[in-house]
């Protein structure tokens, strides 16, 4: 049994936020690796300025260096739109593997929104990191107000492959003020520099060699919900 955390987003850039969160969620809940899925897109967040998804995963592979964590945008092969979808995906492709949900608190404040995220909840633990900012809101949240009757304590969070599900954990993470958005202000050519320093055949599974090396960029062929 491989423990597997499953950080989904833009990454638009990835950035040492989502590295220092897969980082504590591998040490507070003694994961085996992390995977960063890089979405082909999220209607939650504005088209405009998403970057084409070859630089999403440059960004990607460059942030997680030498860290146990896995870039992989293997929704593209799963043909899957939604984050629930997904899950039921790797659930049947991967049954020797527990997969847990990690997200940051600012996700957490609109998990709502998301595409039967109750089903989500019923599937696998979710692990929630704090981020400034967003924390109390986070505790405010439609979402919360039903997970709330779930909460693992911390203390017990290498233990999560024995939960009953629905559970959620609260990870503490060190704040980090970095976000996705101040760095693509400060550099609106962030994609265009990253991709100097691709090497597309790093990438472990076939699925994302291969739609980097398709013509036409993915990010603009459609969208995914969370």
């Amino acid at each position: 049994m491989t423990r597997t955390g499953l950080l989904g987003g833009s990454f638009n850039p990835a950035h040492g936020g989502h590295r220092s969160l897969s980082l504590e969620a591998i040490r507070q809940l003694g994961l085996d690796e992390v995977w960063w899925l890089v979405s082909p897109g999220n209607p939650l967040k504005a088209e405009q300025g998403m970057a084409p998804i070859a630089a999403r995963l440059a960004s990607a592979q460059l942030a997680a260096r030498g860290a146990p964590i896995r870039v992989t945008a293997i929704e593209a092969e799963l043909g899957t739109r939604y984050t629930a979808d997904t899950l039921r995906a790797l659930l049947r492709r991967y049954p020797d593997r527990r997969f847990a949900w990690l997200m940051g608190a600012d996700n957490l404040a609109q998990f709502h929104r998301w595409h039967d995220w109750r089903s989500i909840a019923r599937m696998v633990p979710i692990a929630v990191a704090t981020r400034p900012g967003y924390d109390a809101r986070a505790q405010e949240a439609p979402a919360m107000g039903w997970l709330r009757r779930f909460v693992r304590s911390a203390a017990d969070g290498r233990n999560w492959t024995e939960w009953r599900l629905p559970s959620l954990v609260q990870l503490i993470v060190p704040p980090d003020p970095t976000s996705a958005t101040a760095l693509r202000a400060a550099d609106p050519d962030w994609h265009e520099t990253v991709m100097k320093s691709f090497h597309p055949e790093a990438f472990r599974d076939g699925v994302t060699r291969k739609l980097l090396f398709r013509r036409r960029p993915f990010a603009r062929n459609r969208t995914r919900s969370p």
